[in-house]
């Protein structure tokens, strides 16, 4: 009798454990086993640190963010042990702050390797502001890294570290993820390194971005997650942990991440230039509705309707007016409004494209030759020293600034004499708030007029007191206390 049950039992198990092994496309039957791909990819995943560097006197008052853990943190709920009893703890007392140029920490991340020598892919939030970034392997080597560039309007950033023979991960194509797949995240949550965490593709094309169509999974995913590998059942990084939906700051069962087609396109360009180039056309698209579409013609609720062309763009240029519906763009199908940014920004500047629209009941051909999209307001820290062989960017002053002569076009928009527009900001001016676009009409009391008059006048300033800096943006302006950096 025992023998008779013993072999379907017997069977089954040897089913079981046969539905565990991936198969050749990554396909997994039954519950996975993550320990091979851990022991992979593990090695290559890197805890990244910032710091900045204090402005104030060791006499301020105030929290400065330090070592440790804060004592409202809900960390504490989950490791009681490394906060105070909540019994025992007293109303906030202000502290003094840490004394000028000391490091102050100032985030932790997570990055992967992708390159044996040295070339990191994190999140553009994660090194956002950082005078000094530290990366730690998981074998305990620590190295300073130096920030190659980042976009902001991706999230992706390159760091670069002197190193050589470093492990690296394989890059897989995110294009062939499919929902309901199995995927594996390795980060430092909470600062806590090398955790890993799995779970499946929740979806694909998530449009929480405006040039991003996000993967969604339910990855557990929480702070210090972000800039870490998202990881398929053959080992490679299909994306970059970069966010997640939370009412209460803590993972709630939805994460995203980069997918690594468009990461890698933007990491490219960053580590040739520091910077991204985007096409840009002109125009303000809008939501295609099923009402719309059939009362304009279409068959289906499909395209990215034109709400605002503006002026002096390549839209304009080629006859785009309010009210068309872009249909196809450089032979590609925008299919809703969301996809054109992307398509668009994906194309080279200066590229003749042709643009089919739908005007009148009827589509249309038009072609256009591509501006370019303004420099993202994140890009290569002015003050980080060049490759060799590569021309020394603009120095910043001791603002933390790097200015150009408003151009006669801008000072008639804005309806201004004078004038100066921020390039690059770094150091004091960035910790203020100050972003590249602004226009800073005024010094103190003293009316600005060129860069040259700027950065001579800021060369004179002491350091021992704030300097008031009227700054304009948009249709309003606003003074800026900045305290200059004086060595």
């Amino acid at each position: 009798m025992s023998r008779f049950v013993s072999m379907p039992i017997l069977g089954a198990l040897w089913l079981a454990l046969a539905s565990f092994a991936p198969g050749a496309t990554g396909q997994v039957r039954g519950l996975p086993d993550f320990t091979e791909l851990v022991d992979r990819v593990g090695p290559a995943v890197v805890n990244i640190r910032t710091t900045q560097t204090a402005q104030g006197n060791a006499g301020r008052g105030g929290v400065p963010r330090g070592p440790g853990v804060d004592e409202d943190n809900p960390f504490c709920d989950i490791f009681p042990w490394m906060c105070p009893p909540r019994g025992d703890r007293q109303p906030r007392q202000p502290r003094p702050g840490p004394d000028r140029g000391e490091e102050v920490p100032s985030g932790v991340g997570s990055g992967f390797i992708l390159t044996a020598d040295g070339f990191i892919m994190t999140n553009a939030h994660v090194v956002r502001n950082a005078d000094v970034i530290y990366v730690r392997l998981p074998d305990k080597r620590e190295f300073r890294g130096r920030l190659v560039g980042a976009d902001q309007r991706t999230d992706v950033a390159i760091v670069k570290v002197e190193a050589s023979g470093l492990p690296t991960v394989a890059v897989g194509d995110s294009n062939r993820l499919r929902v309901g797949e199995w995927v594996m995240a390795i980060g430092s949550p909470f600062a806590l390194e090398n955790t890993v965490t799995a779970g499946i593709v929740s979806a694909k094309g998530r449009d929480t971005g405006e040039y991003v169509p996000f993967i969604q999974t339910d990855v557990a995913i929480n702070p210090g997650n972000s800039g870490g590998p998202l990881i398929n059942m053959r080992g490679e990084v299909v994306g970059i942990n970069s966010m997640i939906y939370s009412r209460s700051g803590g993972f709630q069962g939805i994460s995203f991440a980069i997918p690594m087609d468009e990461a890698m396109r933007v990491g490219d360009q960053l580590r040739a230039s520091g910077r991204v180039q985007r096409g840009f056309l002109g125009v303000q698209p809008g939501a295609v509705t099923k009402d719309v579409a059939e009362s304009l013609g279409l068959k289906s609720p499909e395209g990215a309707v034109i709400e605002r062309v503006l002026p002096n763009t390549a839209a304009e240029r080629a006859g785009l007016r309010e009210g068309d519906v872009i249909l196809r763009f450089d032979g590609k199908p925008v299919e809703k409004h969301t996809d054109l940014p992307r398509i668009v920004g994906n194309t080279k500047p200066g590229q003749k494209v042709a643009v089919q629209v739908w005007r009148n009941g009827a589509a249309r051909e038009f072609s256009l030759q591509l501006g370019e999209s303004e420099p993202d307001r994140v890009a290569q820290r002015p003050n980080r020293a060049p490759a060799q062989g590569q021309a020394a960017p603009a120095q910043a002053n001791a603002l933390g600034l790097v200015v150009i002569d408003l151009p006669e076009a801008k000072k008639r928009e804005l309806k201004v004499e004078g004038g100066v527009q921020v390039e690059a900001v770094d150091g004091p001016a960035a910790r203020a708030g100050l972003r590249n676009g602004d226009v800073i009409l005024k010094l103190q009391n003293i009316d600005v007029t060129s860069a040259k008059q700027l950065n001579e006048l800021v060369s004179k300033l002491d350091g021992k007191r704030a300097v008031a800096v009227l700054v304009r943006r948009g249709e309003s302006a606003q003074y800026v206390p900045i305290r200059p950096e004086v060595k």
